[in-house]
């Protein structure tokens, strides 16, 4: 006769033998939620690389190109070894969609590099908002334009781009009809810029994608 003890183990081994290499466990959940995976760490990679190269990070680029590639591979393998298994083609393209938006966010989070700020605004409140600006360190560039409207004055400056969303915040509480323009630089030549105070590995990216100076 063989022991209770003996019967549960048997049938707890079973279960797990069972759960190991169900076919349709692997194909239908397992496989689909490792294609799922990838494909949000592949396209975030594919999302960082662009950012990378659009700052000049040329050093980054290729190492996130490798794993990237790598990724791309496994998971494509994976929904090509079953053409027939709807669930990975599902689990590719939500995969993709939610990789897309994780991928921005995360770029977003990190705030590399230097934008040229263009604020086009009244005499009024040029003065304010350049004050502002110099008060944060920043560098600036006071123009006297004329608009469609009459006289105005043009503000440029150079500034971090994590600090983009407390500067427009500032001009708009300041002069809501004010224009301004951002856009990305990656060559300066002379400037005073403002400090940052950062944790070790988003000061080393910070770093690679300081605005080079042109020769």
């Amino acid at each position: 006769m063989v022991p209770a003890w003996a019967r549960e183990n048997a049938t707890r081994g079973a279960c797990m033998a069972f759960f190991i290499i169900s076919p349709g466990l692997y194909n239908w959940i397992l496989l689909p939620a490792l294609i799922f995976c990838a494909q949000i760490a592949n396209v975030c990679m594919e999302t960082l690389r662009i950012v990378f190269l659009s700052k000049g990070i040329k050093y980054l680029a290729p190492v996130i190109a490798f794993f990237e590639i790598i990724i791309w591979l496994l998971a494509i393998v994976g929904v090509m070894s079953n053409l027939s298994n709807v669930a990975n083609f599902l689990a590719y393209a939500f995969g993709f969609a939610l990789g897309t938006y994780v991928g921005l966010v995360i770029e977003e989070r990190l705030s590399i590099g230097m934008v040229i700020m263009r604020i086009i605004t009244t005499d009024e409140t040029s003065e304010e908002i350049a004050g502002f600006l110099q008060a944060e360190q920043y560098g600036t560039t006071c123009l006297d334009a004329k608009g469609a409207r009459g006289g105005v004055r043009m503000i440029i400056s150079l500034v971090n781009r994590d600090d983009v969303p407390r500067i427009t915040r500032h001009i708009e509480e300041t002069n809501p009809d004010a224009f301004f323009s951002i856009e990305d630089v990656r060559y300066v030549n002379q400037g005073v810029f403002r400090p940052r105070q950062q944790n070790p590995f988003t000061g080393f990216l910070h770093a690679l994608a300081k605005p080079r100076k042109k020769t």
